[in-house]
């Protein structure tokens, strides 16, 4: 008896802990710190200064300090992580307007199509990408008026 209850107690463990893997796999990149945490791992000297998510979690795109970008995907078990050196993309805008596809011309293996929340993160996001973005605090205060411009 004691046998089949330890027996029984262990199918219960295991069937509780490959749920989880199962649903966090599903989860995708839901939670900004994890992917923090991982981009910062594998690029300790980079500072990020923002990230989006696609809609289905599974792709970060992120911005760094000095006007480069990362990409991150979740693949099954890891997280693979990229940084982008200028020139090396491609972006096209997808006909939804809520995504991108992106071709990265020194690692083929990431290319995709990445759909996100809403068409102003996509457009965002491609900026990016193509190195060209100036965000609202980065923008200088125009000297004549005192507001940003």
């Amino acid at each position: 008896m004691v046998t089949w209850g330890i027996v029984f107690a262990l199918i219960l463990a295991l069937a509780y802990f490959s749920s989880r893997m199962v649903r966090q796999e599903e989860e995708g990149f839901q939670d900004a710190g994890l992917a923090i945490m991982e981009f910062g791992r594998a690029f300790p000297q980079e500072a990020i200064r923002n990230l989006h998510a696609t809609a289905d979690g599974k792709a970060v795109f992120v911005r760094l300090h000095d006007n480069k970008a990362g990409f991150m995907r979740s693949l099954r078990n890891h997280f693979a992580c990229h940084l982008i050196e200028p020139g090396t993309v491609r972006v096209r805008a997808l006909p939804s307007g809520k995504g991108i596809a992106v071709e990265f011309l020194d690692a083929p293996s990431h290319n995709g199509e990445f759909t996100f929340s809403n068409p102003a993160v996509a457009a965002e996001v491609s900026l990016w990408l193509l190195g060209n973005y100036v965000g609202h605090a980065d923008r200088e205060p125009d000297a004549a008026s005192g507001t940003t411009g």
